[in-house]
């Protein structure tokens, strides 16, 4: 019961924080500032109504189980290291580990083959899963059947543990070179999501390495209350689709001290996500850290409380982007870009309210996605092409309430950089360099 209460005021805590959200943004009129001295320290905001997050707490998470209380996958008879799938023995282990509040455990220095699973809940309190060696995919495609969307799905499990400082690797390679973005001759069919975290509550990650997903490393996906950190997820930079952190339909979502590189999107925030925080990740290679695609196929989309805090981007294709698509509707608001790093970015920030991803040019369309409320507040480093800033509204939706401070993007290997800012009412202070011209 008193853990019962514990949570519960934890999570009202959580809300309440978020609650204090960005406030009556005064929408003020473009207007310039003379460049004054680039301040290198960590600045604190001007607008009061941006700072929400850095008052949430961590959420509330089961205590740790105790290690006697445990489950092998060797147990049931999983044999590592012998090229055979084990799926068998690891949902015997998970099922009396989740029906007894046990920790499965997966060995150091054994590596076992899966074919796709599912992890289902719910299960009883302190179940945990602890990774110490390596789970890897099954390489054969046929394996996947007629549903190719999923390889390791965690379903309805609350207080749910995943750490141990091992890895899941996708052993995607197969998955890349039969994809159509690679061989264009190929027809386009979708890959699997190495793991998937599907209505799971109060979940932690923790001290996990992510390798060589087949198409997107780690989904949370309709859950609330996440603890991310620690994490490392690798994959080459020409691998299709390999999103490192991919969240959606997900609130109060914390992602901190984590190194991603991939083939796309470090992070990608889209619809049905509020209160999401990431903090202190580095990315590279990849498309950078996004919230979107948004509005696809003129759906409606909605994402709020959005703060990307301490964040170091290095060799990707964009730094910190918004992208929605033309006929979407619904709003993407309240989100922060603060105290960023990018280091040879080719588009270091970027709105992009025309994204098209496909070979057929997109119709210009009267309803997009509403972008309102968004700071960038010092931003620095280097752009690997001329325009280091780019914001790019939609006429029928022009984004408001933008604002930019103390922000500095010069060119790395290029003489000059300048910013294009189309359909877009914004402000500035402190250092705004290159500066907006539309």
């Amino acid at each position: 019961m008193m853990y019962s209460q514990s949570l519960t005021l934890s999570l009202f805590t959580i809300l309440a924080s978020f609650g204090l959200c960005f406030g009556s943004y005064l929408e003020e009129r473009h207007y310039s500032t003379n460049h004054q001295p680039y301040n290198e320290r960590l600045v604190k905001p001007r607008h009061e109504q941006f700072s929400f997050m850095a008052r949430a707490h961590h959420p509330s998470i089961a205590p740790s189980p105790q290690s006697h209380n445990t489950v092998n996958v060797n147990d049931y008879g999983a044999k590592s290291n012998d090229g055979q799938v084990d799926n068998e023995a690891f949902e015997m282990a998970w099922n009396e580990a989740c029906s007894n509040g046990k920790v499965l455990v997966v060995p150091k220095q054994s590596v076992y083959h899966l074919n796709p699973i599912t992890f289902s809940g719910p299960c009883q309190p302190n179940t945990a899963l602890k990774i110490y060696g390596t789970i890897k995919a099954w390489p054969r495609i046929s394996a996947y059947g007629a549903d190719r969307k999923l390889w390791i799905k965690f379903e309805n499990v609350t207080n749910l543990i995943v750490d141990g400082g091992g890895t899941i690797n996708g052993n995607g390679r197969i998955w890349w070179e039969n994809s159509c973005k690679v061989n264009e001759s190929l027809p386009c069919k979708g890959a699997p999501t190495a793991v998937t975290f599907d209505e799971c509550n109060n979940l932690k990650v923790d001290k996990i390495r992510f390798r060589n997903a087949q198409q997107m490393h780690l989904r949370i996906q309709g859950c609330n209350n996440v603890w991310a950190s620690n994490l490392i997820v690798t994959a080459p930079g020409h691998s299709p689709n390999t999103d490192g952190i991919h969240i959606t339909h997900s609130q109060n979502v914390f992602i901190t001290n984590s190194t991603i590189g991939t083939g796309d999107d470090c992070i990608s925030i889209v619809s049905g996500s509020k209160n999401v925080r990431a903090t202190d990740i580095t990315c590279g290679p990849g498309h950078g850290i996004s919230i979107g695609s948004l509005g696809g196929g003129n759906t409606q989309a909605e994402v709020s409380n959005v703060e990307v805090n301490r964040a170091t981007l290095i060799g990707t294709t964009n730094g910190v982007r918004i992208k929605t698509w033309q006929g979407g509707s619904g709003y993407a608001r309240n989100i922060k870009f603060i105290n960023i790093v990018v280091r040879n970015v080719t588009n270091p920030i970027i709105i992009d309210q025309k994204y098209c991803d496909q070979k057929k040019k997109c119709q210009e369309q009267n309803s997009a996605v509403e972008l309102s409320n968004v700071m960038y507040q010092n931003i620095k480093g280097t752009s690997a092409s001329e325009v280091a800033i780019k914001l790019e509204c939609s006429k029928a939706v022009p984004c408001k309430g933008i604002h930019l401070q103390d922000v500095k993007i010069t060119g790395e290997n290029i003489k000059d950089t300048i910013a294009k800012c189309d359909n877009v009412k914004y402000s500035n202070s402190g250092m705004f360099f290159p500066k907006c011209h539309p």
